[in-house]
């Protein structure tokens, strides 16, 4: 219910199989009915590096190739995390064609004015 409106939950440790014997884990998986959308959430316990950016990609390729239907929209990406360096993220996500984004968690939920900024 914190995340908002309209997400379904889909599963957790959500397995992405390639090449038939590598294995990939993806933390939670939700669907957005509203967005049309799959959502995928990958937690990290330590600050952002830019690996986990390539990671995220990785799953979102894959979700918007091989799970999504024609009718829904291009799969985001979110890692969250325990804190990020703008200049290192800059550049991390820069370019990227994918919708991924990373963020640092919180213990509260911030109200509507911060959401929107």
């Amino acid at each position: 219910m914190e995340l908002g409106k309209g997400f379904m939950y889909v599963g957790n440790q959500s397995r992405i199989t390639l090449d038939n014997n590598t294995h990939y884990y993806v933390d939670l998986v939700f669907y957005n009915k509203i967005l049309r959308s799959y959502v995928l959430i990958d937690l990290k316990i330590d600050d952002m590096k830019p690996e986990y950016v390539g990671q995220m990609n990785m799953y979102v390729n894959y979700y918007n190739n091989e799970i999504r239907d024609e009718f829904d929209n291009e799969t985001i990406g979110i890692i969250l995390c325990k804190g990020k360096n703008e200049v290192t993220m800059e550049y991390a996500l820069g370019g990227l064609s994918n919708h991924v984004f990373a963020s640092t968690y919180t213990y509260y939920i911030p109200n509507k004015e911060q959401l929107i900024n």
